[in-house]
């Protein structure tokens, strides 16, 4: 009896472990449906213009991905960043002093994605690797919080903003899964709730639950009465407000919602309004695949080279402290505002960050 052997091509290989790796992704997310409003049309306060195409850079020399900002009262910028634009295994905390001279602050091997002074000048920051952290003036790094009071771990903790009392409050994007571009797109398709918002008493050092759950947590601001606390959802396009004081304290409402992008940091002004910044506009198919848990799973299950990419499109946004848009400021071409993951006002400019821009951007306001 003869024997055939049974020879594949090397197409015929690449083919099977595309379709291998294709299932395998794609029964590895456990995606909720979830309908979005019709995004609003860019009309009105929402109408577009090409404002932040007056932006200058500062160059991060080689760095990439400053997406919080913080200023210290010389005026100097820290920053944390990551090596490469798609690597975010190292990382360190940027100083940029006010001749735009760049220095490494601290090397912290990990990225640092949320960055505030408290009043002994250390600053407070969010770490994807060691959680809720201090970095005193020298750069020696505290780990203050690592899991929240149930012991779950802060795996992806975001930004940082910290009350006049000294209470920090902080977002955590994930208590179930690490930081990875594509563990970023399995958070947004999944829509499940995960990571939340969260205290910390620095004189207790303990860490209190806010917010259980959120739908990519992301940007933290306090109100300038520090009556309430808001923290960005960026996958369901809103903010949400915790309130800290008065009738409603204790209790959890939306402060804006059906955003016409992906909200990511928000910083308070001196007039109680806040600056909002956006990664990017929405994008209609993934709106339009929302509803379909089935097609999410498809879409997972294609290699991220194949995805659909982010759309460099600048945003920032003035919100009032009641919730009302006030005014928008755009670069549609992504040519100097690619993305705004933070915003940052100082002496009349806004400086603007990025995931995965190796640059500050540098915007005069309009008088």
């Amino acid at each position: 009896m003869n024997k055939k052997k049974i020879i594949f091509s090397l197409p015929v290989v690449l083919l099977l472990l595309f379709l291998v790796n294709f299932i395998f992704q794609a029964c590895s997310l456990n995606p909720n449906a979830w309908k979005p409003a019709k995004v609003p049309d860019f009309e009105g306060k929402l109408a577009k213009n090409e404002i932040l195409q007056s932006t200058q850079w500062i160059d991060l020399d080689g760095w990439y991905g400053s997406e919080d900002i913080a200023v210290d009262k010389e005026g100097n910028l820290y920053c944390g960043v990551h090596r490469k634009k798609t690597d975010f295994s190292d990382g360190a905390i940027l100083k940029i002093d006010t001749t735009g001279k760049v220095a490494i602050f601290c090397k912290t091997n990990s990225w640092i994605t949320g960055l505030h002074f408290d009043k002994n000048e250390n600053l407070i920051a969010c770490d994807i690797e060691r959680g809720l952290i201090s970095v005193d003036k020298e750069g020696k790094i505290t780990v203050l919080a690592s899991k929240n009071e149930k012991g779950e771990p802060f795996l992806i903790p975001n930004d940082v903003d910290i009350a006049d009392d000294g209470i920090i409050y902080f977002s955590n994007t994930s208590s179930k899964t690490h930081f990875s571009p594509r563990n970023v797109r399995k958070i947004i398709l999944e829509m499940q709730p995960d990571g939340g918002l969260y205290s910390y008493n620095p004189k207790t050092k303990t860490v209190q639950t806010l917010i259980d759950g959120a739908f990519f947590g992301n940007g933290v601001a306090l109100s300038k009465d520090n009556d309430f606390v808001l923290m960005v959802d960026l996958a369901k396009y809103r903010i949400v407000r915790y309130w800290l004081k008065g009738e409603k304290q204790g209790t959890i409402d939306i402060f804006i919602d059906n955003l016409i992008g992906f909200p990511n940091g928000i910083a308070r002004r001196k007039d109680g309004s806040f600056w909002l910044g956006f990664t990017t506009k929405r994008n209609e198919l993934l709106d339009n695949l929302h509803p379909y848990t089935g097609k999410k799973k498809m879409l997972y299950g294609v290699p991220l080279w194949l995805q659909p990419k982010q759309e460099p499109f600048g945003i920032v946004m003035n919100i009032s402290e009641e919730g009302k848009i006030l005014s928008v400021f755009y670069d549609t071409t992504g040519e100097k505002v690619s993305e705004a993951s933070s915003v940052e006002e100082h002496n009349g400019y806004l400086y603007l960050g990025g995931d995965l821009v190796n640059h500050i951007g540098k915007f005069k306001l309009p008088k």
